[in-house]
């Protein structure tokens, strides 16, 4: 799948990513949710000028509105318009002030150094040459400066793919699920090697969570959002199929979950 299918496809707007938000926010074992885990582990000044690539529909600085520094300067990023547009409706009640840009992080529309942070969340992986990305936030970004930059382990989800696998063995899982080739390649494993060649200093942290669920159509709406559209009668039978698993596993289905942050700093 390519850069600008992803864009007029999967992230044309949040509806996508809604289905798999509400199975994280329903169903996550952690009661301290990964939106204010995420903030905590910042650590900035209070007066900071802040890029946010990949922002989606704002989700973090909502969660977090009333934490936010007065003196920070945020410009949030997306290369999707849709997105764009989500995350200005989500914050327009927030009373503070954001800067909003559709922007392709393969080419920051920024002079250099000027940003304390910049923020890469859940989407280097989606980033056709990551290596430029990097070199252009390491650019834009002051000499004290921090990334940000999220992802997940290789194990985030596997009884996801296990089930539907189980459910249908021809599925594609190319692109689904974080299967694809680039989110393999940008993970908690693969992804200091690529972000030591740019910053000289790179710490992961992990965030300890997983998923418990209950209830059939939020996991089937969740594993269904990741690839092609559904027909209501396979919609049907998969959640059937996930009906009978619940049942057969005592009414729980445990999920692995296995994300966190790098943070890197360029000396």
């Amino acid at each position: 799948m390519t850069h600008n299918d992803l864009r007029d496809g999967q992230y044309k707007d949040a509806s996508n990513l809604a289905k798999r938000g509400n199975l994280h926010a329903r169903f996550s074992t952690n009661p301290y949710g990964w939106f204010r885990w995420l903030f905590d582990q910042y650590d900035l000044p209070s007066n900071a000028k802040v890029l946010e690539l990949g922002c989606g529909p704002a989700w973090q600085w909502q969660h977090n509105a009333e934490r936010v520094p007065a003196g920070w300067d945020i410009t949030l990023t997306d290369f999707s318009p849709g997105m764009i547009d989500e995350a200005r409706r989500n914050l327009a009640d927030v009373s503070r002030p954001f800067a909003f840009r559709v922007m392709d992080a393969q080419h920051i529309e920024f002079t250099d150094a000027t940003f304390d942070a910049v923020f890469a969340h859940h989407m280097l992986y989606h980033v056709p040459d990551r290596a430029r990305a990097l070199r252009e936030v390491r650019r834009v970004l002051k000499p004290t400066g921090m990334l940000y930059a999220s992802t997940n382990g290789p194990e985030h989800l596997r009884e996801l793919r296990a089930l539907r696998l189980a459910f249908d063995q021809k599925a594609d899982w190319r692109g689904s699920l974080g299967l694809s080739p680039d989110v393999v390649e940008f993970n908690r494993e693969t992804g200091r090697a690529q972000l030591v060649t740019i910053f000289e200093r790179v710490e992961w942290r992990d965030y300890p969570d997983s998923l418990a669920v209950t209830e059939p159509e939020p996991l089937a709406d969740f594993i269904l959002s990741a690839g092609q559209p559904a027909s209501d009668m396979q919609r049907a039978a998969f959640v059937r199929f996930i009906e009978v698993e619940l049942t057969r596993r005592g009414g729980v289905i445990p999920i692995t979950k296995a994300s966190g942050v790098f943070v890197c700093r360029p000396a």
